[in-house]
């Protein structure tokens, strides 16, 4: 294998050398494995976020970005996608895939192709290899869990029977035969995971290099020492800027442009953003729309009293939103149901509807119960799944029988409790316990059958009840002296929502103001004129998928990227219609001046005050060494502060002041600054004493604090400085 690749050729491993390594694994004892649906999945390192210059070029059709001047062919984007997405609805059973799966994939993809493109090539740089030996070991001899992993069923996690030994752990003489007779038609599938093992590897060694390459010396430990326990006293004085109002401060064009040319790293956009203003027509329901949706909700209450408890689920489902089934015990303490009549009313007595806000809601006291406020059970758990797996154990009808035989023998004192909870219960939880979880309430997080059977049991009942985990054998141990009422309220919920009727009205008139107030000029003075709320939405990236409240806006963000600046445009989202305007266009880079003009002006003009009270403290100092003498001069007032170190360098009354902390921090005792221009204004500093530091200290406890801060960043850093060196270009959203 190549110890060197360019980053062309680092794109993909050239199908004969992906054979060659092949064959010379199988010569070994072999790779991997046909297993049909068996999962490829990439290794992705998730702080490489994809980012760039988003402006649409000539081959925006074939493309989906550039990275390091490889363009990204959109064709090969999505046969790696559609692969990614059939091997996700294999594992899953199920041919649906959400937009949130769909969209981490292709982030997935794409941040595969960063690897490939501008990670990859420097482990090359740097002389590092994965060799055959090591791979094989890692894929065959020893395998690593990711193998593991693509051997197991996704649904259980359990090693498929073909590979695995009588405990389940994976059998490697099943699995060397398996690569022995690897058909044809799976190799690609093995050689996805192979190089997902490789690209792992690579990784963990340029970590590694990278780590070992993190140390302190002592010469620097001594200095951070230093510069955290010597402390300085010390006092100044500072003009501000804002001393001098804005306006009394003149800056030509010229002196703008000079300010721009001079400090245009300061103006750095680091990836493509941007900036709409828009208005939005909220869809709500009229007057009328409430009243029609009242009149429903009277009927279906009215309705709902003449149903019986077997007919109760079947019409909350037909007529509550969703088809949702709700059915609550309440106290008095947690009662939602407004009226105090429920306390006294009959079961199936209804109440409502009434308006709360998003829905009418109806409610029916379906039953009234009592409960001991608090109670003591144990119980036997005779399961239908094994507890260790959760996989099936027994049939509902089996677990049924078992339960009833076991409650015979307790009822007959045939058999002890404490010994059929240690040998027979499948709850693990309570097993060590004797099958009991101590005193409990209503609040404890039950099923309800189980916590029913406690609460409204009497001591000594034992009773089986069924729940989704199986039957339970229960006998109730003891119960409070003190009792309350159980309220069990059905409830429907009647959506109150805008009709298609008022909807379109209000579309049409969205649509009216985005077609009369179509340019820039025309949308702003009808914002204006019409008093509306306008809003703002900035730093939209291209593959934004909503915005701050504007959920599902990806058509939106589409025509974003599509649009002039200054292009108007109307779009309908969830509950409200939305005219927007493009109002600004950052392109990765240093920004035009025309961007930025508002904030180059202000820096210059701060700028000049800094030029004009340099100016003024030397003609104020002339050759006085005296702060108060300089002070009385500027009348300002003199400030003072102590125990200003290395890592407490904030100044008191201003905040983060580098330019007064570095210019104490680096002078002596008695000795006068000249002026500075710090972040604030310009300061004159004297330092007034020094606290010399100590450096004997523990510097090997001080070194491991170093070199541990300086490994937690290394991963972060250095992978991110390696893709922002690299000429990405993301514009992957055009998959979408």
């Amino acid at each position: 294998m190549s110890k060197e690749k360019n980053a062309s050729q680092a794109e993909s491993t050239p199908k004969k050398e992906r054979i060659s390594v092949l064959e010379s694994i199988r010569r070994r004892t072999g790779l991997l494995v046909g297993i049909v649906g068996l999962a490829l999945v990439i290794f992705i390192l998730e702080s490489l976020l994809g980012s760039g210059s988003s402006i649409f070029g000539g081959d925006e059709q074939t493309t989906v970005g550039s990275i390091n001047g490889k363009k990204i062919d959109r064709n090969e984007f999505v046969n790696r996608m559609e692969g990614q997405l059939n091997n996700y609805r294999q594992r899953n059973q199920n041919n649906d895939v959400d937009e949130q799966t769909r969209a981490s994939i292709i982030d997935n993809i794409w941040q595969q192709y960063i690897v490939d493109l501008a990670i990859r090539p420097q482990f090359d740089k740097t002389g590092i290899v994965v060799g055959e030996d090591e791979l094989y070991d890692r894929v065959v001899a020893n395998p690593v869990p990711y193998i593991i992993q693509q051997l197991s069923d996704q649904q259980t996690g359990k090693v498929n029977e073909q590979f695995a030994k009588a405990d389940g752990s994976l059998d490697l003489v099943k699995w060397k035969q398996a690569v022995q007779n690897l058909p044809a038609d799976q190799e690609q599938v093995l050689l996805g995971m192979e190089e997902n093992v490789k690209t792992t590897r690579y990784f963990e060694k340029f970590r590694m290099l990278v780590y070992k390459g993190m140390y302190a010396t002592t010469a620097e430990l001594k200095a951070k020492v230093l510069s955290r326990t010597t402390n300085f006293n010390f006092s100044y004085i500072i003009k501000r800027f804002d001393a001098v109002s804005d306006s009394s401060v003149k800056v030509s064009e010229s002196d703008i442009e000079k300010y721009y040319k001079e400090n245009a790293y300061r103006f750095q956009n680091p990836e493509t953003t941007r900036s709409i203003e828009y208005v939005a027509f909220n869809v709500v329901p009229s007057a009328e729309d409430i009243a029609a949706i009242e009149k429903e909700a009277l009927r279906a209450a009215e309705e709902f009293k003449g149903k019986t408890p077997g007919e109760d689920s079947v019409y909350m489902a037909q007529e509550s939103e969703n088809g949702e089934i709700k059915i609550e015990n309440f106290t008095r303490k947690t009662m939602i149901v407004r009226d105090s009549s429920i306390y006294t009313s009959a079961p199936g007595t209804v109440f409502g509807p009434y308006n709360e806000g998003a829905y009418f809601k109806i409610y029916k006291l379906t039953a009234v119960n009592s409960l001991a406020d608090s109670v003591e059970v144990r119980h036997i758990l005779i399961g239908t799944n094994d507890p260790q797996t959760q996989q099936p154990k027994r049939s509902k009808e089996s677990a049924k029988r078992s339960a009833d035989s076991l409650l015979t023998l307790l009822k007959n004192k045939q058999a002890d409790f404490e010994t059929l909870v240690a040998t027979v219960s499948d709850d693990m939880g309570s097993k060590a316990k004797g099958g009991s979880y101590g005193w409990w309430n209503e609040t404890a997080n039950w099923v309800e059958p189980f916590k029913n059977a406690g609460l409204m049991g009497a001591k000594g009942n034992i009773s089986v009840v069924e729940s989704q985990f199986g039957y339970h054998i229960i006998e109730v141990l003891n119960v409070s002296n003190t009792r309350h009422n159980s309220y069990k309220i059905a409830q429907i919920f009647k959506a109150i929502q805008a009709s298609d009727e008022t909807n379109q009205r209000i579309f049409s008139e969205a649509s009216q103001f985005a077609g009369e107030n179509n340019t820039a000029e025309l949308f702003d003075k009808a914002v204006d004129t019409k008093k509306l709320t306008k809003r703002v939405a900035d730093n939209i990236k291209e593959g934004d998928r909503q915005l701050p409240g504007l959920e599902q806006a990806r058509e939106m963000v589409r025509w974003v990227y599509q649009a002039e600046k200054g292009d108007v445009n109307i779009f309908t989202l969830q509950n409200k219609h939305v005219v927007a305007k493009l109002s600004g266009i950052r392109n990765k880079g240093v920004l035009p001046l025309e961007e930025v003009k508002e904030e180059v002006t202000r820096l210059a003009i701060q700028q000049k005050k800094a030029e004009m009270f340099k100016e003024e403290f030397n003609k104020a100092g002339g050759s006085s060494k005296s702060l108060d003498a300089l002070a009385n001069a500027l009348r300002l007032e003199i400030r003072s502060q102590e125990g200003l170190n290395g890592e407490n360098a904030s100044i008191q009354g201003l905040g983060n002041d580098n330019g007064i902390a570095g210019t104490v921090l680096g002078s002596k005792a008695g000795v006068m600054s000249k002026p500075i221009v710090t972040e604030n204004g310009v300061a004159v500093v004297l330092v007034n004493s020094v606290n010399p530091g100590n450096t004997n200290t523990d510097l090997l406890a001080e070194k491991t604090v170093v070199e541990q801060g300086l490994s937690s960043r290394s991963d972060y850093e250095v992978f991110n400085a390696l893709k922002e060196l690299s000429a990405i270009e993301d514009h992957k959203s055009r998959i979408d």
